[in-house]
């Protein structure tokens, strides 16, 4: 590692040891010509995920939105945050061990929702009605009727 202060491209490592958050590695070096100190942080590259959006734009995939839009559509709901940033975990994880470059925005929609209908059935049908965009009260009404079948079905089989 080159030495940020003499520019000397050798140096030793000292201490080495993992972040509190364990995303990285955080190193002590020592330069090997004028004997500064100085730290590294040794970290996974990642490559970065795009989203397919709707009209065919492409953008970078970030997590922060899925958890937004939980969080607005759980406004007012007996739903903890943190019930809300495990379901984003789980959606990121399972979006980063597909090893695909590019998802598009229905998949992670849907998969928002499978999530949703399990933790709050208010929340899942506010989510629903912005990602698939209700054109009118028939839609919005065929959507409930799906999710009181559902439930109907759920209860014969208890």
């Amino acid at each position: 590692m080159k030495c940020p202060y003499c520019g000397y491209p050798d140096s030793k490592v000292i201490d080495s040891r993992p972040t509190d958050d364990n995303t990285s590695i955080r190193r002590r070096r020592e330069c090997l010509k004028c004997g500064k100190r100085f730290t590294t942080y040794e970290k996974v590259e990642q490559l970065p995920i795009l989203v397919i959006k709707k009209d065919n734009r492409r953008e970078v995939y970030d997590r922060d939105k899925i958890l937004k839009g939980m969080i607005k559509a759980c406004e007012k709901r007996p739903v903890p945050i943190k019930i809300l940033e495990e379901i984003t975990d789980e959606i990121d994880k399972r979006i980063i061990n597909s090893m695909e470059r590019e998802i598009t925005s229905t998949e992670i929609g849907e998969m928002v929702m499978e999530k949703l209908k399990n933790v709050d059935e208010v929340a899942y049908v506010r989510f629903a009605s912005v990602y698939r965009q209700f054109k009118d009260i028939n839609t919005f009404m065929d959507e409930l009727k799906k999710l009181l079948k559902e439930n109907e079905t759920k209860k014969e089989k208890t």
